[in-house]
């Protein structure tokens, strides 16, 4: 049985006439007539039994009628839902995600993705670089989310924007009465610095930074993320050069100051995912971050005009 002739059949069924059935297929009789005769061969039984005024079913006609309709549901449902997901409209998308970046970006982001896809399941999983990396290579994930990404032959690397370095400083330093601060500002400043991870990234940065201007870098503490480090800000055990997105964090006791500094200038985040996968989802989720990145992009031209 395939699913042509269950149509033609349900068609004659509730016609009860093959004249009626095969307008309402738009087809001639004769094919009509031919494909019931088929599908009754098959099953070996009669279906139909010819009347004056045109054809009842038969009891094995009956039984084939209690089920076709939901055979023809089933089958429309599969196609539809196939078509949805063959065009990243359902599904399931895992995303790598860090510290900071949750703070700002990446919620918009997803949310944005979410409106236009809302029957994509979105399961997010919290990983440093290299898990991030790993579990591309693994596909684990299907996309991350994170900064200063290694270049890697199977990993394509985008980036969705850049972001302004700030000082999250103690609200009674007396570099808090300061607008905008300067790197030697820091000279032996107690510093705390994140992630401390194997891979290069912020830290390796600020501590760059400062050899590079042949400044003393005293680190207080070396912690993993961004909420630890403000909180100890806040704590007063030093200050932490951070993103801008950091300073949605408003603990107590914590103010935030521009820092001027060209080697520290700003810092990107960058969206990395597996070179050639074939996902639908993917390449929607993709194009939605591109799409931010370009907003973004002109926003920020605008601000500086």
């Amino acid at each position: 049985m395939d699913l042509r002739q269950m149509r033609y059949f349900l068609a004659v069924a509730e016609e009860r006439n093959f004249n009626r059935a095969a307008e309402r297929l738009h087809i001639a009789q004769p094919p009509l007539t031919r494909q019931i005769r088929a599908l009754e061969d098959e099953l070996d039984t009669l279906l139909f039994v010819r009347t004056p005024k045109g054809v009842e079913l038969t009891e094995a006609g009956a039984a084939l009628l209690d089920e076709v309709p939901n055979l023809l549901s089933l089958a429309q449902r599969a196609r539809e839902r196939t078509q949805l997901a063959g065009q990243g409209r359902t599904g399931r998308l895992d995303v790598g995600i860090f510290g900071s970046g949750v703070l700002d970006v990446i919620p918009r982001i997803l949310a944005r993705f979410h409106a236009e896809r809302p029957d994509v399941r979105i399961v997010l999983h919290n990983q440093t670089k290299a898990e991030q990396l790993e579990a591309l290579r693994e596909r684990r994930i299907a996309v991350g989310f994170n900064r200063l990404v290694p270049p890697d032959s199977d990993v394509q690397v985008e980036t969705v924007l850049r972001e302004r370095m700030v000082v999250a400083l103690p609200a009674h330093h007396p570099l808090a009465a300061r607008k905008r601060l300067a790197l030697h500002d820091l000279d032996e400043q107690p510093m705390i610095l994140y992630p401390n991870l194997p891979l290069p990234g912020l830290a390796q940065r600020v501590m760059q930074a400062f050899e590079r201007d042949g400044l003393r870098l005293r680190v207080e503490q070396e912690v993993e993320d961004v909420l630890t480090s403000i909180a100890l800000v806040a704590g007063g055990f030093g200050l932490s050069v951070t993103t801008e997105s950091a300073t949605s964090l408003r603990l107590p006791g914590v103010v935030y100051r521009p820092l001027d500094c060209p080697a520290l200038r700003d810092i990107e985040l960058a969206c990395l995912y597996r070179r050639g996968d074939p996902s639908p989802v993917l390449a929607a989720f993709v194009d939605v971050v591109r799409a931010f990145a370009r907003q973004r992009a002109r926003s920020r031209a605008e601000t500086q005009v």
